[in-house]
């Protein structure tokens, strides 16, 4: 399939990172509409992995590494969760010697290699004029890598983190939201059963999106989250009193992944990192829920409170996307092509403040997105405050 026979032109995709619900509709949402408008469409496999590996050669099999896309492929998968073209975590830029593709080891010998030549060069081979990655900050920001080197890049914000700067909205997060709270309210009848504390370990390794909108739409009590060290000894006092205050005598935390002890560090699940310099998390709500059990005597008349530990997880990221991860996609699907119809790459489609627009790419590398803790988080009262809702994006505290 290599050197296709141009129309209007040949329009990339790919999927990077962690997998959400909305990624399979906003690929057929663009693949639908480019090819109406003309294009063909290529989806490139196991996001920037498969325009690494590809081989430069027409007899070659790169089956593994990218599709030709048409309608029937799509109408198929816009239905279901994850990516059929599959993901990774690979950068182009940072690749150990040991993960150079076969037929390119003896080009490159260094312990860290930049192939990002190679991409360009299978990118061209691919006849590919206009790439739309589709990830969070990690994987764009080599989209505005190759962007600086000339390629004709549209990007598109996933995160179920709700993370990625000059969006109010990241394809997955609003799956993830409802998933957290349709499961923490599920754990609730156990919870209540045993008269127990319930902590829920949930996703949010900088920013405490994840944590913050379920308890403002009251799935929990408390919530901790990366932007505010936390004391334990605090959050043991007020867990406690919403457990007395309530008739069931449960109360439920939600813990993201990257929440800290006050004078602690982030809890990892071991030292290895991935290439984009991130080891995994995991492992802070079970110090929590030993920590709550332990300090519970202090303010129960010296009895403990047993805990109920759980770890949400892949949980919230697998399964059919919700109404908004499969509407948001579609909008930003067809965004991406007006501004490719226009001429116009480098950009970023959004939502802000409730309308859809496209932002400068590089926004992805140039600032960072966080809980704003002054404005939206009670440190005191360890969970969201909120003084107004007039003029408030739809998800309250993803906008600056």
């Amino acid at each position: 399939m290599a050197h296709i026979r141009k129309k209007k032109g040949v329009i990339g995709i790919l999927t990077g990172g962690g997998d959400v619900p909305g990624l399979n509709p906003a690929i057929r949402a663009i693949t639908i509409r480019a090819r109406r408008e003309g294009y063909q469409v290529i989806g490139l496999r196991h996001g920037w992995g498969g325009a690494v590996e590809l081989v430069r050669d027409s007899e070659a099999d790169n089956s593994d590494h990218y599709l030709l896309l048409t309608e029937e492929i799509v109408n198929k998968a816009g239905r279901t969760g994850g990516t059929f073209l599959h993901t990774s975590r690979t950068h182009p830029g940072h690749v150990p010697k040991a993960n150079v593709p076969a037929h390119l080891q003896g080009e490159y010998h260094q312990p860290m290699n930049d192939l990002t030549e190679e991409v360009l060069k299978n990118l061209d081979f691919l006849g590919i004029d206009y790439l739309i990655p589709i990830g969070g900050d990690d994987t764009l920001s080599y989209g505005v890598r190759l962007y600086q080197e000339g390629m004709k890049v549209v990007a598109m914000p996933k995160t179920m983190d709700n993370d990625v700067p000059g969006t109010d909205y990241c394809i997955g997060f609003s799956t993830c939201v409802t998933r957290t709270i349709h499961m923490t309210n599920s754990l609730r009848t156990s919870a209540g059963s045993h008269e127990r504390f319930l902590v829920l370990e949930v996703f949010g390794r900088y920013a405490g999106f994840t944590a913050m909108l379920p308890t403002m739409a009251g799935a929990a009590n408390r919530c901790v989250i990366p932007e505010h060290k936390f004391d334990i000894d605090r959050l043991t006092e007020l867990l406690t009193h919403d457990r007395q205050a309530n008739p069931s005598r449960y109360s439920v935390v939600l813990v993201s992944e990257g929440a800290m002890f006050e004078g602690g560090e982030m809890v990892y699940q071991d030292a290895e990192k991935d290439a984009y310099g991130h080891a995994k998390l995991g492992g802070i709500g079970e110090m929590v829920s030993a920590q709550l059990k332990e300090l519970s005597t202090k303010y129960n008349d010296g009895k403990p409170i047993d805990v109920i530990n759980q770890k949400l997880g892949y949980l919230v990221r697998g399964g059919d996307p919700d109404a908004v991860d499969s509407i948001v996609p579609m909008a930003y699907g067809n965004l991406a092509l007006d501004l490719i119809l226009k001429g116009i790459h480098g950009r970023l489609v959004v939502l802000k403040n409730g309308r859809y627009d496209d932002m400068p790419i590089d926004v992805v590398t140039s600032t960072k997105k966080f809980v704003n803790v002054d404005k939206y988080y009670n440190i005191g009262r360890l969970r969201p405050h909120y003084k107004s809702f007039e003029m408030q994006p739809q998800f309250i505290m993803t906008s600056e």
